[in-house]
């Protein structure tokens, strides 16, 4: 069982994406769908986990009902809530109600673009964090490095909560920067409520002129950290088009840990996915 733990989709068509506004995007600034998913995963991937892309709670019901719609390829949505709203309990439990709400398996806020670099420390946003956790959901931590002293310290102070770092903090693979990443990454993976993706490096390093080379020491320092039972792979497609292919992303996760024995990369390409998410068992499958 092969999962995908960290796609997206969008429709440029239906609604505006801030991010996709830059020069920079426009080879991925059209509509990408299931189906496009289901192209490129097809023979590589049994499931995947869509995760939001706008703070938008109607894109959420968005990628619920398209979870619902997938014939269990998709089998988990990471999903958006206003965090310092009084009512994220109930807001969560109103998504959990649409359809495909049963494919909610987890919560993000694009804490990379917030100013504040301590915006997690809000008491407002740690109380919306707990109402997440209390709904039994995940909740994903898009921060980058200058912000991973406050991720650590609401991991820390919520241990009861899943937690799970996308895109290993975005490290300057194109400048091969190493120092704070690693400390702070080392902080991090020290909390055993914690765990992280494999994802979103080949679009950190050079565009046009990538190697396997590039992002070793960074996926080993993530592996000696987390762990396999803490890491799992996601390809960030179809921003990662923009560097990479889906193919070369999920061949290149494979090469960068083919030092591990078939139990730990069984780990990283589902067994940590399906653990940290709570991922539903797929359509037809039969109980040991």
């Amino acid at each position: 069982m092969i999962v995908d733990a960290h796609h997206h989709l969008w429709d440029t068509s239906h609604r505006t994406y801030p991010f996709l506004g830059a020069e920079t995007m426009t080879p991925v600034r059209r509509p990408y769908t299931v189906d496009d998913l289901r192209a490129v995963t097809g023979g590589r991937v049994d499931r995947t986990v869509l995760v939001q892309t706008v703070g938008d709670v109607d894109e959420t019901a968005e990628f619920l009902a398209a979870a619902h719609g997938s014939d269990g390829l998709i089998a988990g949505v990471v999903g958006w809530v206003d965090l310092t709203a009084p009512d994220v309990a109930e807001r969560i439990a109103r998504l959990r109600e649409l359809p495909g709400g049963d494919r909610l398996v987890g919560i993000r806020h694009q804490v990379q673009d917030e100013p504040d670099l301590r915006w997690l420390d809000r008491p407002e946003v740690r109380r919306g964090i707990r109402a997440v956790g209390a709904a039994g959901l995940a909740y994903d931590l898009l921060v980058l490095t200058p912000q991973l002293p406050s991720a650590r310290s609401v991991a820390e102070d919520l241990p009861e909560i899943r937690f799970v770092l996308d895109h290993l903090a975005k490290p300057g693979i194109a400048g091969q920067q190493w120092d704070p990443w690693d400390a702070g990454i080392s902080a991090l993976g020290a909390l055993p409520n914690v765990t992280a993706k494999l994802s979103g490096l080949v679009t950190e390093a050079r565009w046009d002129g990538w190697k396997p080379d590039d992002f070793r020491r960074y996926a080993d320092h993530a592996l000696l950290v987390f762990g396999p039972d803490r890491l799992m792979f996601g390809s960030d497609w179809p921003v990662c088009l923009l560097a990479a292919g889906y193919g070369e992303v999920f061949d290149l996760a494979q090469e960068l840990t083919a030092g591990l024995d078939a139990a730990e990369r069984a780990a990283v390409f589902g067994g940590t996915a399906v653990r940290t998410y709570q991922l539903p068992e797929p359509p037809g499958a039969i109980a040991p």
